[in-house]
C-alpha cells in the first residue's frame, strides 16, 4: 500500500476544489482587459471563491510582464492592465483543507508564442505524470518544450507538493533538467507550473511585498497585535494579503511580527526589467496508472 494513499473523501475534496478553481480562473482571466483595475479582478475573484462555499488558499496573484509570481493588489491599488501586458493569474481554492492551485497567462499584446511555451510545457508534463516517473525527467521535458519555442524556463521557480492546509511541500518540480529527483508514487498531490521568459531565466525579489504567512508561534503583547494574530492563525499557515488587514495598526504589526519570526514575507518575484514571463499551472493527483488533473 502506498504511503500516500488518499481516502475517498479527500480525493473528493481535491476534485471539488479543482472544479471551482478552474471555473474561477477562467472567469478571472476573462476580466483581464486594458484599463481594468487589477484590484477589481482580485477582489471579485476572492469574493466569488467564498461565495462558492470554499475558502481562499492564497491571495489571488496577478503578476504582470517581468513579474513572475507573488504579486497581488494592494489596498486601494490603482494599477490597471495595459495593452501589451503579459498577465499571469494564479489562484488557489481550499475545500475541507485541501487545495487546488492553478494559473494561466493572458496576452494583451503580441506574446502568444510565449504563452504557448508555458502551456505546451505543462501539457507535456501532464502527459508524463504516473507512478515511477522522476521529477527530474519532467523538468527536462519542461525545459525542452520552452526552449523549442526560443524562450528560457525560469530555473529558480518550481512546482510543489500539496497537502492538508499545506501549499508548498514535497515533491518539488523543477522547470529545468536536473539529475534524479523524486520518484512519483500513487496518491501524491502536487502542482506543476512551468514559467517561460524572454529574460534571464532567473527571478529575484522586488522591493514590493503584499503576501505573508505565519511561520512561528510567539506571544505578542499589544492588544491590536493579538487581535491580528488571532485572525491570521485561522489561516493555519496559508498565505494572506496585506490588503486584508489594511489599517495602520495592522501594517505596523505585520512588519513587527516579521522581524520577530512569527510571519514571513513573500516579495514579488521578477525577471529582468523589460522582460516578459508566462505561466501555466495545474493540480495533480497521481493514480495507479496515471493521474487526475483536478483543475483541467
Amino acid at each position: 500500500m502506498t504511503k500516500y494513499k488518499l481516502d475517498d473523501d479527500v480525493v473528493d475534496a481535491y476534485i471539488e476544489a479543482g472544479r471551482l478553481a478552474k471555473k474561477r480562473l477562467e472567469i478571472a482571466a476573462s476580466m483581464v482587459k486594458p484599463d481594468v483595475l487589477i484590484l477589481d479582478v482580485v477582489e471579485s475573484t476572492e469574493q466569488a471563491i467564498k461565495d462558492d462555499g470554499a475558502d481562499i488558499a492564497f491571495p489571488v496573484n496577478i503578476s504582470v510582464n517581468e513579474a513572475a509570481a507573488h504579486d497581488t493588489a494592494s489596498f486601494g491599488d490603482e494599477r490597471v492592465f495595459a495593452k501589451g501586458d503579459v498577465v499571469k493569474v494564479d489562484l488557489g481554492v481550499l475545500v475541507n483543507g485541501y487545495i487546488a492551485d492553478t494559473a494561466m497567462t493572458v496576452d494583451l499584446g503580441d506574446h502568444a508564442k510565449l504563452v504557448e511555451a508555458s502551456r505546451n510545457a505543462l501539457n507535456t508534463a501532464a502527459s508524463m505524470v504516473k507512478p515511477g516517473v522522476r521529477t527530474g525527467e519532467i523538468g527536462a521535458a519542461v525545459q525542452a518544450e520552452i526552449e523549442k519555442l526560443g524562450y528560457h524556463p525560469v530555473a529558480n521557480l518550481t512546482g510543489h507538493g500539496l497537502g492538508y492546509y499545506h501549499l508548498h511541500g514535497i515533491p518539488t518540480f523543477p522547470n529545468v533538467a536536473v539529475s534524479g529527483g523524486t520518484v512519483l508514487e500513487e496518491g501524491m498531490t502536487f502542482a506543476i507550473e512551468p514559467f517561460a521568459t524572454t529574460g534571464s531565466g532567473h527571478v529575484t525579489g522586488a522591493p514590493r511585498t503584499e503576501i505573508y504567512s505565519q511561520i512561528g508561534r510567539k506571544p505578542v503583547r499589544l492588544p491590536s497585535a493579538k487581535t491580528l494574530l488571532k485572525s491570521i492563525e485561522t489561516r493555519k499557515t496559508l498565505p494572506f494579503s496585506r490588503r486584508w488587514y489594511h489599517d495602520k495598526n495592522s501594517e505596523v504589526n505585520i512588519l513587527r511580527m516579521c522581524n520577530e519570526g512569527i510571519l514571513t514575507d513573500y516579495p514579488v518575484l521578477r525577471d529582468i526589467q523589460g522582460s516578459f514571463v508566462s505561466q501555466a499551472e495545474h493540480t495533480f493527483i497521481v493514480t495507479e496508472d496515471g493521474c487526475i488533473i483536478t483543475t483541467a
